[in-house]
């Protein structure tokens, strides 16, 4: 997490990794009342959704908690420009995925 200040306001950039435990989103939720405007949350969440993997038919109970940590802080998901795949894996029994994710204000989603 990166702060910054701008005139009166501290302004926050997250970039996340989160494991597969979703440790990095339990600190976020419990840090959550002491972030004030953040610019971006983004990052390797972790989490395979069909909310945002088109091949995927299944939806995460941790999809929810993210959504609630987004919302909290006044952000929504940004559709990717280049829709694709960015989990990648060696191992030819398993998918591609959608892991990576990008949480702008309102009026900027659509850049991601």
């Amino acid at each position: 997490m990166l702060a910054f200040h701008s005139n009166w306001d501290t302004n926050y950039i997250i970039n996340i990794y989160s494991d597969s435990n979703q440790t990095a989103l339990q600190a976020l939720r419990e840090s959550i009342m002491n972030i004030n405007k953040t610019i971006i949350l983004t990052g390797d969440f972790n989490i395979r959704d069909s909310d945002w993997d088109p091949n995927l038919r299944h939806h995460s109970s941790h999809t929810d908690n993210l959504i609630t940590i987004a919302d909290s802080l006044d952000l929504e998901l940004s559709p990717p420009l280049n829709p694709g795949p960015t989990g990648f894996t060696d191992n030819p029994c398993n998918t591609n995925s959608v892991i990576d994710l990008i949480f702008l204000p309102p009026s900027n989603t659509g850049f991601g």
